[in-house]
């Protein structure tokens, strides 16, 4: 993909270097319409200003969870990056209570009032973090595989210090998140700590090597994901005959059904003792029984279909700024 903006206001020879970096990019063809959520950090100004190189068709929205004291300010720079380089912008808050699971509540809160195919600042060195973060929390081979590249992560091929280093050349301040290294949260110890041990300890720059690994995992699990697609989780026979690889993953996509986060792994065990006539039945999830007759697996109730629930919306701002062609 070639890239057909040239903004003005930059260095001379930056365009050369823009060029580069987009090519290792995975946005859509030019004129396509790209919403990027941008919270100010250096990754998604990064990806703010790239997806306008690539001549995507880009709508900057910001996030304010309104945990911080004075974090409404930082979506004023994102607003004035996305006026400056031709793109919409839009505002959305939220409200995150206090508590426990913070991380995790304010990223689920955040992705509930963007749209599902936004794109992501996520780099290489997040990539890694990832891999990291889900085996040790005991995760699969879908765990391991990271996040998937595409529209929706479009700059995984880059490095944290690549997008800092543009934000530099763009002469951009991006906002820093005092939280991103706090301790209490597990992904800031490893990329603190961990990621740097482990690069010491293999004598070498760890990052692209778990990022490969992760790529390699994800065409061994999207092949296991084909061939598992022709097991039938509802019965019980065939499910307690296939190879134990396939009926895991028959399994967990049954269970799974629209839920962004896949069932435990005692829960799809306990379905296959079921399938095996080891047990007459089990809960799956709170409600929710799987049970075997007349060589049948039913879910009662059935699955429906489930999703992030939804922050408290508390305000959201139309759409300003200038479009493509504007400064």
């Amino acid at each position: 993909m070639s890239p057909v903006r040239v903004l003005d206001g930059l260095p001379a020879g930056a365009q050369g270097r823009l060029v580069a970096l987009v090519e290792r990019c995975t946005f859509p063809p030019a004129g396509s319409e790209l919403v990027c959520a941008v919270s100010g950090g250096a990754d998604s100004l990064a990806l703010l200003l790239l997806a306008c190189v690539a001549g995507c068709d880009v709508t900057a929205i910001h996030v304010d969870h309104g945990i911080r004291p004075g974090s409404g300010a930082e979506a004023r720079v994102v607003e004035a990056a996305a006026g400056r380089f031709g793109a919409r912008f839009a505002a959305r808050s939220v409200e995150v209570a206090p508590g426990p699971n913070l991380e995790e509540r304010a990223r689920m809160a955040r992705f509930s009032v963007l749209p599902e195919d936004v794109a992501t600042g996520h780099t290489m060195d997040d990539q890694a973090e990832t891999v990291l973060v889900n085996l040790l929390r005991g995760a699969g081979l879908d765990g391991l595989a990271g996040m998937r590249p595409g529209v929706s992560h479009p700059i995984l091929g880059l490095r944290r210090s690549e997008t800092r280093s543009l934000c530099e050349m763009a002469q951009m301040v991006p906002v820093e998140d005092p939280t991103n290294s706090e301790d209490r949260f597990l992904r800031n110890r490893i990329r603190g700590g961990l990621m740097e041990a482990c690069s010491e300890a293999a004598g070498r720059d760890v990052v692209p090597i778990l990022a490969r690994q992760a790529a390699i995992l994800r065409d061994e699990a999207d092949f296991l994901d084909l061939l598992a697609g022709d097991v039938d989780p509802s019965d019980a026979r065939a499910l307690a005959s296939s190879p134990l690889v396939l009926a895991r993953r028959a399994v967990r996509r049954w269970l799974k059904g629209d839920d962004p986060h896949p069932p435990s792994y005692g829960a799809v065990e306990r379905v296959l003792e079921v399938a095996r006539g080891q047990s007459r039945g089990t809960q799956v999830a709170p409600g929710i029984q799987v049970s075997r007759s007349a060589g049948r697996l039913r879910m009662s109730p059935p699955v429906p279909p489930r999703h992030s629930p939804p922050a408290t919306a508390v305000s959201y701002q139309a759409a300003s700024g200038a479009a493509h062609g504007a400064r």
